[in-house]
């Protein structure tokens, strides 16, 4: 895989270099509630700036319907790209019409440019490889160069992440760089104890992981909502809890072979239940109460690990070399319900190891409940590419970058 640092050594001086970021930022309105992926395509969008590169900047958020829908627009994280690099940042209001034609037409050497979001247009997300290819060739007009950095969307086969580094010499960005050296540490070069905590609402969303990881980690820390499924599987009462009653099977299984394996699966002690979700708008008082994991009131739901629960967590995690932490332990964008994400967050920062936050909902925790994100190994902004990764898949935005 060609790196940017080849590709700048090169020279790219008044060459148009388009780069496929993942600006997938989470949206109040039009105000960005967390810039951490803007933030994070930085480094290499100023260093081809400054070496000259006309850059065009691309990205998906949301996920419209093939259609522009003002809701999902990518005007926001423009002006936060410009705000963050101290310098104007141009904004094609379409992806591969007369304002992004223009837009790029009018860059001079070292300026930096934003399209509207790809998403707006059908091919981006196409099935059918001629409708991608056709949208992919419309933009690799618009360019003389690739670079991908949008780790995000690697794990998808889309136009831009895909198709279109064949169309153009191309280079894998900074982050990708970066984000593919901390999965490889996770799996090829692995430091024990590695000890891996998972949450999240569905248990389905993580099975693959959790197959992968039965022969490769030493413990696997279950939490949130999938671990409600865990718990009804050894047959515990778990009230009104989420429950996927199709995964029992996979998960009894995946509890049978975890101790054939010698790998020590820790499910939640206590928890913290209530008769009702709580208002995540208010953040009205919720008044939960901690039960034992095994005695789960029928009209009760769990929406957190509870203090027991909490202090287990921390000491599997305290002599780990190796942690990855994917999902919050609980409903953690409630206060009452956050003290579990808290615990496993704090316990990473107390982890003598190398520590890895695996994006998506974890890595907003982080930055919403204040804690210093330059304290952990490594904070992915790639929450679905980083477990397909673990999971052993291809990834086609990585395949795509490979010379």
């Amino acid at each position: 895989m060609k790196t940017i640092d080849e590709l700048l050594s090169e020279g790219v001086a008044g060459r148009r270099v388009f780069v496929r970021a993942d600006l997938n930022v989470p949206l109040d309105g039009t105000t960005i509630t967390d810039d951490g992926r803007i933030r994070a395509v930085l480094p290499t969008v100023r260093a081809l700036a400054d070496a000259g590169a006309r850059v065009v900047v691309a990205s998906h958020l949301g996920r419209p319907k093939g259609a522009p829908d003002p809701a999902f627009s990518l005007a926001p994280a423009a002006t936060r790209l410009g705000e963050l690099l101290g310098a104007d940042v141009a904004f094609a209001t379409d992806t591969v019409g007369d304002s992004a034609t223009a837009t790029v037409a009018g860059l001079a050497d070292g300026q930096v440019a934003v399209l509207e979001n790809l998403r707006f247009n059908a091919g981006e997300t196409a099935k059918d490889d001629a409708e991608r290819g056709a949208f992919a060739d419309r933009l690799a007009a618009l360019a003389d160069l690739y670079v991908g950095d949008g780790f995000g969307a690697v794990h998808r086969k889309h136009a831009s992440v895909y198709d279109l580094p064949a169309r153009l010499p191309h280079a894998a960005g900074f982050l990708i760089a970066t984000e593919v050296g901390v999965l490889k540490k996770l799996t090829d070069e692995v430091e024990r104890p590695y000890v891996v905590a998972l949450g999240g609402a569905k248990v389905s969303d993580k099975l693959a992981v959790i197959d992968e990881l039965l022969g490769k980690a030493d413990r696997i820390l279950i939490g949130g909502g999938m671990a409600y499924t865990f718990l009804k599987a050894k047959g515990y009462e778990i009230g009104t809890s989420l429950l996927q009653e199709d995964q029992l099977p996979a998960v009894t299984e995946y509890l049978e072979r975890a101790e054939k394996n010698g790998v020590e699966l820790v499910l939640p002690v206590d928890t913290l239940v209530a008769e009702e979700f709580p208002d995540l708008k208010t953040k009205a008082p919720a008044h939960p109460v901690t039960v034992a994991a095994n005695a789960i009131p029928a009209d009760r739901q769990g929406l957190d690990i509870g203090p027991e629960t909490r202090t287990l967590y921390a000491s599997k995690l305290a002599d780990a070399a190796t942690v990855f932490w994917n999902g919050p332990m609980g409903v953690f964008e409630h206060p009452d319900y956050a003290e579990g994400t808290k615990a496993v967050a704090q316990a990473l920062l107390d982890s003598p190891g190398y520590t890895v936050v695996g994006g998506g909902d974890s890595a907003a925790a982080v930055r919403i409940l204040g804690f210093d994100e330059k304290a952990f190994g490594h904070i992915s902004t790639g929450g679905g590419a980083s477990l397909e990764y673990l999971e052993g898949k291809t990834l086609p935005g990585l395949a795509a970058l490979e010379d």
